[in-house]
């Protein structure tokens, strides 16, 4: 039987599309019967200290000789190489987009972190990717032989078909507040629309960018959509299941997305989609099921908009397509037999 463990930094419990990413494969593996020990590594990544580097060379140097040591990228993209030839134990690289393409950040940071992951792959026996979009990046900007990559794209659960709110229009927007989700182009975007009748929901962490939060607040008073517009905080899925039962249409206006597992719950739902093609997001839903526009500028994001707002038949056969690409999407346990079939592999 193969033995591997899992390496996530932080808290499993945070409300991210990656940490819930990372709680399915944990308890879907183990029911698999690999036995998927939970590593946890210091919360300091992607900017771990030096101290969260020692201690993190610790942890695996206590890892059961042979075992399989699978490393979220949140972590496995910010470790110097240094600490990772040391490691003895095969290494699996879990990828959902690289550290240095996050928006936002400065220049040198981004070419530092772009650096330290592409030598980090280099130790890597194989490498997962979330979506074919992080795969065809990994090759062709990482130098990753897509002969070691498979692709474990997030499971969708199966969902009730939404019902919305109607009056007024329930947008709904999900995703932890920083800069790479790129709300404060969508109250720029709102701004305009002030005439017709709408609310907007924008469901996630707050304590993930304070200044990016300060700046979407700023906005939102700017714009005079303080009525309009609710900032909930980190919700649990009890509650968040409830936002997508009464929202009538669903917004992602990320500038980059390594998957954008809120789209694929939006379709579980049968929402009429707007999104922007920053990075996944533009394959993840099919042409069919959404508006999409470029990502960091408001302008056609106001257009798209008012075009599904304005249009009831439009929002229908959105959501028709969204509802019936649904039927077709991979589940969870799918997902964790991808992943479990690779750790055999380099296990055997």
């Amino acid at each position: 039987m193969a033995e591997a463990a899992f390496a996530i930094p932080g808290d499993l419990a945070t409300p991210t599309g990656g940490y819930g990413y990372a709680r399915e494969v944990l308890a879907r593996v183990r029911a698999l019967g690999i036995p998927l020990q939970h590593l946890a590594l210091p919360a300091g990544y992607p900017a771990p200290s030096p101290d969260e580097l020692r201690e993190t060379a610790r942890i695996f140097a206590n890892i059961a000789p042979g075992a399989v040591l699978l490393i979220d990228g949140l972590a496995f993209g910010a470790m110097p190489a240094d600490l990772i030839a040391r490691i003895k134990n095969p290494i699996v690289a879990l990828v959902h987009h690289p550290l240095g393409y996050e928006p936002g950040l400065p220049d040198g940071r981004a070419r530092e972190l772009i650096a330290l992951e592409r030598q980090a792959l280099t130790f890597a026996r194989r490498v997962i990717a979330s979506s074919p979009f992080t795969e065809r990046l990994l090759a062709d900007e990482f130098a990753v032989s897509l002969s070691i990559i498979t692709v474990a794209a997030p499971g969708t659960e199966p969902a009730q078909r939404a019902q919305g709110t109607g009056s007024p229009l329930q947008l709904l927007s999900i995703g932890s507040i920083t800069p790479r989700k790129g709300f404060t182009f969508l109250i720029e975007a709102l701004e305009p629309l002030a005439s017709l009748d709408w609310r907007l929901i924008i469901a996630g962490p707050l304590d993930r960018d304070l200044s990016e939060v300060t700046a979407l607040k700023a906005a939102i008073a700017r714009h005079g959509l303080t009525d309009r517009v609710q900032l909930t905080g980190a919700l649990d899925r009890r509650q968040i299941a409830r936002l997508y039962a009464a929202a009538d249409v669903f917004v992602l206006p990320s500038l980059f997305e390594g998957f954008g597992m809120v789209l694929t719950e939006a379709m579980a739902r049968g929402l009429p989609i707007v999104c922007t093609t920053g990075g996944a997001a533009a394959e993840t839903v099919p042409d069919a099921a959404a508006i999409k526009v470029p990502p960091a500028t408001a302008e056609p994001l106001r257009s798209a908009l008012h075009q599904v707002m304005t249009e009831p038949g439009l929002r229908q056969r959105l959501s028709d397509a969204a509802w019936q690409a649904a039927q077709n999407l991979p589940g969870w346990d799918q997902t964790a037999e991808t992943i479990a079939q690779v750790i055999r592999e380099v296990a055997a």
